[in-house]
């Protein structure tokens, strides 16, 4: 459906969002007639969300953009149990403390993509343990587990899938797409939402969350969600080479996110800008089917300013140009420090590049110096046992290690 009148519906649709809505037609008009709440739920296994969860922040971004409430759900309740959708064995069990101090890390990214407050339209933060722990369990199966058909759960692709390949589920699991549809009926009796948000992994529980509304009394309510992002070569989104790509500058810096977005494939360009910018439709255009390297500098600033601030994305871009374009030394390069006596010491090129974060182990480090990747202050590198001292510092009292031509770190002795 092109023909959209509600203004978020139609941004949804028109940069790429959507994969599937519960009803087209009504969630338009519900859109179009109505300030709508809608939420998005996020579990807390890491101290951060990685760059996969991004286009589910864009779209609560976008909703409080078109004059709608926003509210990102931490799973402080449903993670003491874990979404099994789509994984091949069940999540570790967490602790409630490794659960709150995850939930702390995670919100640190919120304030840049929405505007928190008392006011309707203000975002809100909530965490499902205010309800779901208090749950007294023969209660709660009295009054909802009635409602639920284990011959229909059991024919979810989530669930199915796990038993087709003979893999266990444990009934703690199975019990989370009951705790995540009833989350969305408490969220419509305390708060209003009507509309629930979520990649296409999750249509199955969102769906159970709108039929137990339906049987327990709620207003009609909504699903929609994302396709399964994926990169142009098949990879999944969040994940790279050297590990999950952290929105927390705590895990990640600025600049090895700018640089992240820079080095997307090509066929990535368009989509990216339209999902993960602000960027009008027609300069998205304009940018995309220009030069293809100056579109990926504009993605990776512009994706960067929203997370980390304009300034700490132009000093990204910045320290790239320097580096890459003028082959200048850039001292805001990634840099780790090591002990003066270490490095007088001596220090492998393996165990530098493994401390630099360039390598996650010895034997990667060998492969990269075998394959001619590795330089150290700009002069290749080709012995795997060198090592590195004093002498290799420059000028200004660094140690420049370099794998390929756009990975690079700054080793300074304390």
């Amino acid at each position: 459906m092109s023909e959209f009148k509600s203004e978020f519906m139609r941004t949804m649709f028109e940069r790429g969002f959507i994969h599937q809505t519960s009803d087209n037609t009504g969630l338009d008009e519900l859109f179009s007639t109505e300030m709508v709440t809608a939420y998005i739920g996020f579990d807390p296994t890491a101290s951060s969300l990685h760059v996969g969860s991004l286009i589910q922040i864009m779209m609560l971004h976008w909703l409080q953009k078109a004059g709608h409430r926003p509210v990102a759900l931490m799973g402080g309740g449903t993670g003491m149990v874990g979404d099994p959708s789509f994984k091949d064995e069940a999540r570790k069990l967490m602790t409630t403390d490794t659960i709150q101090s995850n939930i702390d890390g995670i919100k640190q990214v919120f304030a840049n993509y929405l505007d928190f407050g008392e006011g309707s339209k203000d975002a809100l933060m909530l965490n499902n343990a205010e309800w779901l722990l208090p749950l007294n369990y023969l209660e709660f199966l009295r009054d909802y587990g009635q409602h639920f058909s284990v011959n229909r759960m059991l024919a979810f692709d989530s669930v199915k899938q796990r038993l087709d390949r003979e893999q266990s589920l444990s009934f703690l699991e199975f019990n989370y797409m009951i705790l995540q549809a009833y989350d969305f009926v408490e969220l419509n009796r305390r708060y209003g939402v009507r509309l629930q948000m979520g990649g296409s992994d999750q249509w199955g529980n969102i769906i159970n969350g709108i039929d137990l509304g339906h049987r327990t009394g709620t207003p009609q309510l909504y699903a929609l969600t994302t396709p399964l992002l994926t990169t142009a070569s098949g990879a999944k989104m969040g994940k790279s080479l050297n590990g999950a790509i952290w929105l927390n500058k705590d895990l990640l810096s600025a600049y090895d996110f700018w640089q992240f977005w820079r080095n997307v494939d090509d066929a990535d360009v368009n989509r990216f800008l339209k999902l993960y910018t602000t960027l009008p439709l027609d300069e998205i255009d304009r940018v995309a089917n220009g030069d293809i390297n100056e579109a990926k500098k504009r993605l990776a600033t512009e994706v960067t300013a929203m997370l980390h601030g304009r300034s700490a994305a132009e000093e990204a871009a910045d320290t790239a140009r320097s580096t890459f374009e003028t082959g200048a030394l850039d001292l805001s390069l990634h840099t780790v420090t090591l002990n003066h006596a270490e490095l007088a010491n001596g220090i492998g090129i393996q165990a530098a590049l493994v401390l630099a974060g360039l390598a996650n182990s010895n034997g990667e480090a060998r492969r990269h110096v075998k394959s001619g990747a590795v330089r150290v202050n700009d002069a290749l590198i080709e012995d795997e046992r060198l090592n590195l001292g004093d002498n290799a510092l420059l000028p200004e009292g660094v140690l420049k290690l370099s794998v390929g031509k756009k990975r690079h770190a700054l080793l300074k002795p304390v």
